[in-house]
């Protein structure tokens, strides 16, 4: 669980797994695949011996010098002496990175920089990087590590790839570094760094070698890679681009997490003090998983989109790009306690200050709630910004708690309520509920401007940004205003024998929409050029059947996606009760969003 080489009560996903049973959550649904995948470093060896040349390259968190280690024992084994090249080599020294890259990584800001313009070989000595060459007398050559694909060698080439959220765990740690730093930062000072510097990088690599890996790696388990050949991931993902796909949740404790998802999915460790996210589909940090009916192999979502992005969203791909839009996740209160009172920027703020492409809002999708729920949304009629201002920061600097209601709503919250939470509304969760997060992708950036006055799990003060809240807050969202246009009145705009479609719709600044079925039996649906995401909000289990004949399972609380070019699916209730499905889809409108 705890491994030196990672911090967290989250266990690593097995190498071998059979599937959960009707209704119970599935922490890793896995794609099939019809070839074997390849366990351990034997195997991985035994695939590599023959060739002269061969280059690994892969995603900064693995660790190469173990990696390499391991691999060069089973060579020997396989009877292959191998003459190994590090790309690291040829990297610029820490001073030289840290200079190119500081303009982007927002100096003191402990949370916030700007998207790195630049391609990984701007970490690099192009002339040592030149001087990296094949030993033309070894059996074989192999050049690894991050950059490995840059040096111009003409071979084989191995992608080792990682999850994100196996980075971060690696960096709590202090088991890895920021590329060509010479020892670990604090967390967070890395995950800062990896948004808005290096992901973006080695995803501008990936990309540009996607369509060409030979053998693609699953490193995120140290003693026990798992690979499979390019060719089968690439056939896998364009049967995927046609049927459906479900990315691997994960999830983190945290200040006001609660215990629901603790409950529902006891496959979880138990000895984590909360879980206060899932992140259900967050596809900058989620994966995708492949199974041959045994063995995982898990692979970054990107690697979908770079492929089929077009497949997957549809008409949505001329205004996102590779990008896929949408984000669910769960925020999880029950005996925990309060979000945050927060806000989101603008449009223009979230481009020009953090090179986003478009901008963070989101909407509160009420999976649970006990007694008591509520959501803080919308300012009181008689707000005054000013005397707003004083009271956050006279709370900030003070230690003295605020009567947050004389300023922001509350409103009571029960199952299946949805509230909308464009850019530049005041928003929170209250306790003792569970939030399906309906949201646009973008996730980070978040204006604390009251947090209750409790420390984070480190116990340190979570930061606030009251001065960037009060500079995007809407204050027309406020009064009367905010149950006719911020809370949903759901309506049926269709029914049949046994089931029931409902519109809940969004603001007119949500450039996605939300449908809700409720049915006994079955339902079909046409994706109309946009892919669906779905999560089965009530109910024990679907069976999902696509026009191209694939099926599959979904459970309670899951979130899946039917791409755009699937075309047209069926879901089947194999429950004893009533299914109650959303599906979020992309409006054909983005002139108030892109706004």
């Amino acid at each position: 669980m705890n491994q030196p080489y990672r911090n967290t009560h989250v266990e690593l996903p097995p190498v071998e797994y059979s599937p959960t049973g009707m209704g119970q959550y599935d922490l890793y649904p896995a794609f099939p695949v019809d070839e074997p995948l390849l366990v351990g470093y034997a195997s991985l060896a035994q695939r590599l011996a023959g060739e002269k040349r061969i280059i690994i390259e892969g995603y900064n968190g693995v660790l190469w010098e173990d990696f390499r280690q391991q691999l060069d024992t089973e060579l020997h084994k396989a009877g292959v002496n191998a003459a190994w090249c590090n790309a690291a080599d040829a990297l610029l020294s820490g001073p030289e990175i840290e200079q190119k890259i500081a303009p982007y990584l927002g100096g003191d800001d402990p949370l916030f920089g700007k998207r790195y313009p630049g391609i990984l070989e701007d970490y690099f000595d192009k002339t040592r990087l030149k001087s990296l060459k094949p030993d033309n007398d070894a059996e074989v050559s192999i050049i690894y590590g991050c950059g490995a694909s840059l040096a111009g060698w003409d071979g084989l080439l191995v992608y080792v790839d990682i999850p994100k959220n196996e980075i971060q765990y690696r960096a709590r740690a202090g088991s890895i570094t920021c590329l060509g730093a010479s020892a670990p930062e604090h967390h967070k000072a890395m995950y800062k760094r990896f948004y808005f510097v290096e992901w973006i990088v080695f995803n501008r690599c990936k990309e540009r070698l996607a369509s060409r890996i030979d053998v693609l790696v699953d490193g995120q388990r140290p003693e026990a890679p798992v690979s499979a050949e390019g060719s089968v991931v690439r056939e896998a993902l364009d049967c995927m681009a046609r049927n459906y796909f479900r990315v691997r949740p994960w999830f983190e404790p945290g200040a006001w997490g609660g215990q629901w998802i603790k409950k529902t999915v006891p496959q979880l460790a138990q000895d984590a003090p909360n879980y206060a996210w899932s992140f259900e589909l967050i596809v900058p940090e989620n994966g995708i998983m492949l199974s041959d009916g045994q063995a995982l192999l898990e692979l970054s979502f990107d690697f979908l989109m770079y492929r089929e992005g077009k497949q997957v969203t549809g008409e949505a791909y001329a205004r996102f790009g590779h990008e896929f839009p949408i984000r669910f996740d769960f925020l999880d209160t029950v005996a925990g306690g309060h979000l945050s009172v927060q806000c989101h920027p603008k449009p223009a703020c979230i481009k020009d200050e953090y090179g986003e492409t478009f901008a963070q809002d989101e909407s509160y999708y009420m999976l649970h709630a006990d007694p008591g729920a509520s959501v803080y949304l919308g300012f009181q009629d008689d707000i005054d910004p000013e005397k707003l201002r004083w009271a956050l920061t006279e709370s900030a600097e003070n230690g003295t708690e605020l009567a947050i209601e004389e300023f922001v709503q509350r409103h009571p919250a029960k199952r299946h309520d949805y509230f909308l939470i464009p850019y530049g509304v005041v928003h929170s969760s209250g306790v003792d509920g569970v939030v399906l997060e309906i949201s646009s992708t973008p996730y980070i950036f978040t204006y604390k401007m009251y947090d209750w006055l409790r420390p984070d799990l480190d116990g340190k003060p979570r930061p606030l940004n009251i001065e960037r809240a009060m500079h995007n807050l809407d204050f027309s969202c406020k009064g009367p205003k905010v149950q006719r246009e911020y809370i949903c009145s759901p309506y049926t705009i269709q029914t049949g024998d046994d089931w029931t479609l409902e519109h809940l719709e969004t603001h007119r600044k949500h450039f996605y929409d939300i449908h809700r079925y409720t049915f006994s039996s079955r339902i079909s649906r046409k994706t109309e050029g946009s892919c669906q995401i779905m999560n089965l909000v009530e109910g024990s289990c679907v069976m999902m059947e696509t026009k191209n004949g694939m099926r599959q399972r979904f459970n309670f609380a899951e979130t899946f996606v039917v791409p755009a070019a699937a075309g047209e699916y069926t879901l089947l209730n194999e429950g004893s009760t009533p299914a109650k499905v959303i599906v979020c889809f992309i409006k054909d409108d983005y002139s108030e969003f892109s706004g």
